[in-house]
């Protein structure tokens, strides 16, 4: 079984009983025929067993009704049919919405509904690959880099982290660039686009092929249980298995170090020669030969003209700016309780890609840098869109399948939603937090106290 990648970006083994730890248990109840009333004594049923999640459990133990009491309670009319999904109600979905910070969340994609369906209906036009176009996008990243650059060697030490964070942002555009090479969205050309791609991917020591094989199968696979190589929820069997070390890993690398997560996921994921098949391997030694080879020449490069203060200043910062995009990018995309992880059975491609992706809107400044990368929906539609034509897609998307996007802007409440909800995968309610009635986290804890919740 495929080794599963987790927020933190460590690489963990899931157990068999995943699949199995999602039957939910029937509880047992007798319905009366004269009353017409749904009889059960409480001392003895689960109200999760009953289609009820842990939110409104807490809901109703907030309104002050006491579970567990050893009396027969009666539910008038109560309807035999299982419960619908509560993002089915209107009500529901925008009260869910503005507790974790989206604009709208969306109904439940039909089951006739297929990604072909969704595919169709996007204009032609926002398949077609412009040389021009792709060219603008690399010229745009090339002098907000060489800006950025120049920003750091003349501010002042107090004006460093907004040069930082201009420079981060811009070296984000050079992955963005790579990621269409990846999905040949660039160029016509195949052998130019993997060249860009790996000379894009060399100032963020990030090796192209190995990500690219890895990012094709997120792809086909998104949200997908087990499968999906990117940003997923921990398992409470492998949890009972980390020593207190590693849970302190965790706890950190899934709250308050989230946003530079992706580190760990490109350490760990990206150098292994042993995660890729043997057809693969050739293409991965080249990537990784290029890597070093940017290694071994450009930082001593930088070092000898700058110092190591230089090293630190002019790659180090920028280079952390980047991830801070790239873990917040990914997360925010497919991480919101709301949006479930699927067992192989159960998963359904146009619900994945259509329903379990989120937009959201950035500042100007952030989406222009990072050539909208955060226009994330019709990507996962159909990875052939370039990126400049995003928002082409984008809005057709809305015309036609509006009302099933999730959308969201990037905000406080929306982040610490993420960061101190969605760790643990549960069954019922897609996540659960490290910091729960049965699990206390003291980090978690902490960073929920402080983080601000303005929307």
């Amino acid at each position: 079984m495929a080794a599963t990648s987790c927020g933190c970006g460590l690489s963990l083994q899931p157990s068999t009983s995943v699949v199995a730890s999602q039957r939910v248990s029937q509880q047992k109840c007798t319905v009366s025929s004269q009353s017409g009333m749904l009889k059960f004594p409480v001392a003895s049923m689960s109200l999760k067993g009953l289609g009820v999640g842990k939110l409104e459990i807490s809901r109703v133990k907030r309104a002050g009704v006491r579970i567990g009491a050893r009396r027969p309670i009666s539910a008038v009319a109560a309807p035999l049919a299982p419960p619908s999904s509560p993002l089915e109600d209107a009500g529901e979905r925008q009260r869910l919405a503005e507790e974790y910070g989206f604009t709208q969340i969306g109904e439940p994609v039909p089951q006739g509904v297929t990604l072909k369906n969704v595919i169709d209906s996007i204009p032609k036009e926002a398949f077609e690959i412009n040389d021009l176009k792709a060219w603008k996008t690399v010229a745009i990243s090339i002098a907000s880099y060489s800006l950025g650059l120049f920003m750091i060697a003349k501010s002042p030490w107090y004006l460093l982290p907004l040069a930082w964070a201009w420079t981060g942002t811009a070296i984000t555009g050079f992955f963005v660039i790579g990621h269409d090479c990846a999905h040949k969205a660039f160029s016509k050309n195949k052998l130019l686009e993997d060249i860009i791609g790996t000379v894009a991917f060399l100032p963020l020591i990030y090796p192209y092929e190995p990500w690219r094989f890895k990012h094709d199968r997120h792809h086909a696979k998104t949200n997908m249980l087990v499968e999906d190589t990117a940003w997923h929820p921990v398992m409470k069997e492998q949890w009972e298995k980390f020593s207190p070390a590693m849970k302190s890993l965790m706890e950190f690398g899934m709250g308050p170090l989230r946003p530079w997560a992706s580190i760990g996921h490109w350490a760990l994921w990206h150098f292994d020669l042993n995660k890729y098949r043997e057809s693969e391997k050739g293409r991965v030694k080249v990537s990784l030969a290029a890597v070093f080879a940017f290694m071994a020449i450009g930082w001593p490069a930088i070092i000898y003209y700058t110092g190591i203060a230089g090293w630190f200043k002019f790659w180090l910062m920028p280079w952390l700016g980047y991830h801070f995009w790239m873990s917040t990018f990914t997360m925010v995309h497919h991480t919101a309780p709301h949006i479930p992880f699927k067992n192989v059975k159960d998963w359904n491609s146009a619900a994945a890609q259509l329903g379990g992706t989120v937009h959201c809107d950035y500042p100007k400044w952030v989406e222009v840098l990072c050539h909208d990368i955060s226009v994330h929906i019709p990507h996962h539609v159909s990875q052939k869109i370039p990126s400049y034509n995003l928002r082409l897609a984008h809005d057709s998307l809305i015309k036609n399948w509006g009302k099933h996007l999730n959308i969201a802007n990037f905000n406080w409440r929306l982040m610490k939603t993420i960061m101190t909800e969605c760790h643990f995968f549960d069954p019922e309610t897609n996540y659960a937090s490290f910091d729960n009635e049965e699990d206390k986290s003291a980090v978690i804890g902490t960073l929920r106290k402080v983080m601000p919740d303005a929307a």
